[in-house]
């Protein structure tokens, strides 16, 4: 394959060491596995790249994403086979899989299930996903733990009946420097180096994997053949491998069914992953005037754009005999601010009640503290026997948030000042970071960055610190950087200490570059 690293903004890009000797620093044996399945899956990936770029420019151009014609997928009586150790899904808690105290502490909870991150929450930096794959291993082995201090004794992962699912990197990242001057898909080489070192035979149930940012039914494909040539690879049945996929992509939630059929032989359900999905909606309908998004934090749980998906997806999913899964709530609890504790358990409780309501089989969260509440606010192990009724079997996924939140200077203000506390997590090695009681990773830091470039791209007004109108421009919105960034310097966030200020002005540079040039992708 010809050199494509130097196609690629390396800001945004994960390389391997230039001295990284393939044959020796893998395990034995590993190279030798991965060179054919690159050769039979980068270039399926890169042209899946190129295709999800015509898609977004067809949508900027005035053809946004839409449902499939009837095809066998939606028309033909398939089912979807949940095994018995998958049907209680009433919590998936996950976590950054670089992070091996908080693993052991998530899959110690007692939830029905933790997803180990590779992804979203992990920084895309080489260390840390070899770290994040070292410990995804080792969890496995039931050999991972950590030094409690305060306890005094080394706690390990625990056996249980926690279903333990893994999420690589999505097929939209590509990996630098494997092999000297090609490129490589991210999500082959995670699942690759995790699947080469572990024993099917000593897993509690089969190896599960979470699909992130997929875009079309067709994608679908692509895992599907990798799955398969893996099981191939340790001589298991070809459907041995069983996933569930997020649907954070605008054009997806228009292809689910289609989807779904796809990876029948292997996919035991969809969740709605809001927060990306929020931020690819941004993307897909940026040069809208009328499709502007109030401040993020002021738009509630049940908004239309969600409702609608939030009500189709179980209908399509339980049609098949398939999960739905609903999404996280950002909205983090504490055991040193009671009043946010309270606040977030509340919010907790009112968002997962309404995913209930909806039908769907559970949700997402990523602290200990939310589970009890979130598996007790479904009624039952899964909803799959019952289906919403439908007005509308292809309801309006996008209809327009007139008269939902408000539009501010404080919450563009609150959103520039978020970007360069996130950017500057990332530049110190953390994919994922709380502030003000908010878990921010790097789909939230993307809605971000898109409803600022919105605003300017729209010349959007709001009442300014005077009172006057204030237009927002490029201009408006570094002066805000500077602004904020001179903020948070005098007075240094709980997460940033003297250490991780140094890199504060880089953060804000990037932060800001990153909407100036239009890099929405979630990288």
């Amino acid at each position: 394959m010809a050199s494509q690293t130097e196609n690629i903004t390396s800001q945004y890009m994960n390389v391997a060491p230039a001295d990284l000797n393939p044959q020796k620093d893998f395990p034995k044996g590993f190279f030798d596995f991965l060179l054919p399945l690159h050769k039979q899956f980068t270039p399926r990936q890169q042209k899946i790249i190129a295709r999800r770029e015509e898609v977004l420019r067809a949508s900027h151009c005035g053809q946004p994403p839409d449902y499939l014609p009837a095809s066998e997928a939606t028309t033909s009586d398939w089912r979807i086979q949940v095994p018995d150790w998958c049907a209680d899904q009433r919590n998936q808690m996950t976590g950054p899989a670089d992070d091996g105290e908080l693993t052991v502490k998530l899959l110690n909870s007692g939830s029905p299930a933790v997803m180990i991150d590779v992804e979203d929450s992990t920084a895309n930096i080489w260390e840390h996903i070899l770290l994040a794959v070292k410990n995804t291993i080792a969890a496995y082995k039931y050999e991972l733990s950590y030094d409690d201090k305060k306890r005094n004794k080394k706690v390990s992962v625990q056996r249980s009946k926690t279903v333990t699912w893994v999420r690589p990197r999505g097929l939209h990242v590509t990996q630098g420097g494997v092999i000297k001057d090609e490129i490589m898909s991210a999500s082959l080489f995670d699942l690759a180096l995790i699947w080469y070192q572990i024993d099917p035979a000593t897993l509690p149930h089969n190896f599960c994997v979470y699909i992130p940012k997929s875009e079309s039914a067709e994608e679908a494909l692509w895992w599907r053949d990798l799955f398969q040539a893996f099981a191939k690879h340790k001589g298991l049945p070809k459907d041995y491998i069983k996933c569930m996929a997020l649907v954070e992509a605008h054009p997806l939630a228009y292809q689910m069914e289609e989807f779904l059929f796809n990876l029948r032989d292997h996919c035991l359900g969809l969740n709605l992953g809001r927060w990306d999905y929020m931020a690819s909606l941004i993307d897909f309908m940026l040069e809208d005037p009328n499709w502007i998004l109030p401040d993020r934090n002021t738009i509630p749980h049940d908004v239309a754009f969600f409702q609608n998906f939030r009500t189709l997806m179980p209908e399509i999913c339980h049609k098949h005999g398939a999960h739905a899964i609903g999404g996280m709530t950002a909205l983090f609890p504490s055991r040193t601010d009671a009043e946010l504790n309270e606040r977030a358990l509340k919010v907790l409780k009112q968002d997962k009640e309404n995913e209930a309501r909806c039908l769907m089989d559970g949700a997402w969260t990523g602290h200990p503290d939310q589970n009890e509440i979130a598996v007790a606010q479904f009624p039952y192990p899964n909803q799959i026997a019952k289906r919403p009724t439908l007005p509308n079997a292809h309801p309006n996924l996008r209809p327009i948030p007139k008269g939902v939140g408000d539009i501010t200077l404080a919450g563009t203000r609150s959103a520039v000042r978020t970007v360069i506390r996130y950017r500057n997590g990332v530049l110190n090695g953390k994919g994922a970071s709380l502030l003000d009681g908010y878990m921010e990773d790097l789909a939230t830091d993307r809605i971000y960055r898109l409803m600022i470039a919105q605003r300017v791209r729209h010349k959007v007004k709001v009442k300014g610190d005077d009172g006057k109108p204030l237009e927002h421009s490029a201009e408006l919105i570094t002066c805000i950087f500077d602004e904020e960034l001179a903020k948070i310097q005098k007075d240094l966030p709980a997460e940033i200490d003297q250490k991780a200020a140094k890199t504060l002005p880089e953060a804000r540079r990037i932060a800001e570059e990153m909407i100036v040039q239009g890099h929405h992708s979630p990288i």
